[in-house]
């Protein structure tokens, strides 16, 4: 089978998010077929930008057919962004001849964050003959109505709109990563035989293989942090407002003189912030460390005591939430403490921690001293849940298998 993966922000392990395509893909190819990913030149959730010759550059990547459109680089979310996303939708729209003649796609799959590439994808599946997939990974236009405060009057909301409404009555699969989004995708006009929940996973190879060394200067502050005998609850990932750090770090406060330390690594646009905060509130159990390469990542985790997670509340999470960075935190096994209000809770169903209310820093505390309290034993148990659970439920391979088994039937 011949499969046409387009998405906007696709990277792969070189150059970072979007992991899901490049994943998914691996093990299509795994299996035999054939997988070309559409993807911009510019993404902002990439490490690694894309360096253009002319506005299509070819690559191979681990078996993957990548095709980078050069699109203009933005910050933000303002006119620039979207001058990118139709930047990489238009260059779609002129390709589709030379798609459909050149690679000749039995499966196309529309997978970009906002459903605007829906719409080639459509023209490209039907000179094709191939069967179309709409996936879906936020709810858009619902995420900027809601966390961006658009007025659903907007010109590129009623675009949006009317994008989602076309893949939700033409798309003959619409896959969606949020667990609960079924009965609003059928308000916009999904058929329900239609839908099929594919939630993001883990490589388990990246796990069982051995961890790449941390850098000198991170191991060597963990390694000062464990000679002190402190307890470390360890955050990876993006500092960004919708993290909910503030409130991570006013927990702090309420842990002075606990023995515990909370360990933020990574870096966004929150961080300067983040650490005026510590700064203000004079606090001495907190410590700021650099982003670590994506394969030093199972070695950071598996050098904490436990891990935490937590989004602003939103009522956009009533559909469901499936965090990448949860998955790696259950996989490192260590318990975890989950700040997330949504309409699912892996964390409570696999039984690896202690959920908690968002931006209750007196929550996030408590929750702190009770995993302080268990015994090895039964934190190890604990953490071995969460592993467990994600290696039967979201690895990458069981997930390739299942996405393919249900688009692929007659």
């Amino acid at each position: 089978m011949n499969i046409l993966l387009v998405n906007h922000y696709a990277g792969s392990a070189r150059h970072g998010m979007e992991y899901r395509p490049y994943y998914l893909g691996r093990h299509w190819h795994a299996a035999g077929h054939a997988v070309r990913v559409m993807a911009a030149s510019f993404s902002h959730v990439r490490t690694e930008q894309i360096q253009t010759s002319g506005g299509i550059t070819a690559e191979d990547i681990d078996g993957l057919s990548y095709r980078w459109y050069r699109t203009p680089p933005y910050a933000g979310n303002g006119v620039r962004r979207v001058a990118n996303i139709f930047s990489f939708v238009g260059r779609l729209w002129r390709e589709v001849t030379q798609l459909v003649r050149e690679f000749e796609p039995d499966l196309v799959i529309a997978s970009s964050t906002y459903p605007l590439d829906i719409y080639p994808c459509a023209r490209i599946a039907r000179r094709a003959g191939a069967k179309l997939v709409f996936e879906v990974h936020d709810l858009w236009p619902l995420s900027p109505i809601e966390l961006g405060g658009m007025s659903r009057r907007h010109p590129f909301i009623a675009l949006l709109q009317h994008a989602e409404d076309y893949a939700c009555r033409h798309a003959d699969y619409v896959v969606s990563m949020l667990p609960l989004a079924k009965a609003y995708l059928e308000s916009r006009g999904m058929a329900p035989a239609k839908f099929l929940h594919v939630p993001n996973g883990v490589e388990l190879s990246e796990w069982t293989q051995a961890a790449a060394a941390l850098p000198a200067l991170v191991s060597a502050r963990i390694e000062e942090l464990r000679a002190a005998e402190r307890f470390l609850v360890g955050y990876a990932g993006a500092h960004g407002v919708a993290n909910a750090l503030h409130q991570f770090i006013d927990s702090a406060r309420q842990l002075d003189g606990a023995d515990a330390v909370l360990v933020l690594a990574g870096q966004g646009p929150e961080k300067p912030a983040l650490e005026e905060q510590v700064r203000q509130l004079g606090l001495s159990n907190v410590v700021f460390l650099p982003p670590v390469p994506r394969a030093a990542v199972p070695a950071l985790l598996g050098a904490m005591d436990a891990l935490y997670i937590g989004l602003q509340r939103q009522p956009l999470f009533r559909f469901g939430v499936s965090p990448n960075k949860l998955m790696d935190y259950m996989m490192a096994g260590k318990p975890v403490i989950q700040a997330i209000d949504a309409g699912n809770d892996l964390v409570a169903e696999a039984g690896c921690g202690v959920s908690v209310p968002p931006e209750d820093p007196q929550a996030i505390a408590e929750a702190v001293r009770r995993l302080m309290g268990l015994d090895p034993k039964e934190s190890l148990a604990m953490g071995g849940r969460g592993r467990s659970f994600v290696a039967r439920h979201h690895a990458y391979p069981v997930l390739a298998r299942r996405f393919l088994a249900a688009v692929s039937a007659p």
